[in-house]
């Protein structure tokens, strides 16, 4: 079964990706993925852009609203994401206890649904 792994954090207290903290994360966040890709369950993931450059749709009464940034405000957004295939649900708990992000924010777990 497919897993998403949804990556949040505070992006106020992330470090500058130029600094040496930012790039021991980016460092951190490499070896995670040789090694879930080494290990053939990463089937895909993406870091994203800050929120601040979000654009968020709505239709209401037969209208499209666009707005800029997020849907909601929270402490944490997302960041980014993993796809992992996982035999159960504890595989895919244990891959995403091992995503570097979950040390300083946290890391939603979500079956996909297979449409196919």
């Amino acid at each position: 079964m497919k897993y998403a792994l949804l990556i949040y954090n505070n992006e106020a207290a992330r470090p500058d990706p130029a600094s040496p903290q930012g790039q021991a994360v980016y460092e951190a966040y490499a070896a995670f993925t040789e090694e879930i890709t080494a290990a053939d369950v990463n089937r895909g993931g993406e870091a994203l852009h800050d929120t601040t450059t979000a654009t968020t749709v709505r239709i209401r009464d037969e209208e499209l609203v666009v707005t800029d940034g997020p849907f909601a405000e929270t402490k944490e957004q997302l960041g980014g994401f993993y796809l992992v295939e996982a035999p159960d649900l504890d595989r895919a708990i244990a891959i995403a206890g091992k995503i570097p992000g979950a040390k300083y924010g946290s890391i939603e777990v979500r079956p996909v649904i297979d449409l196919g």
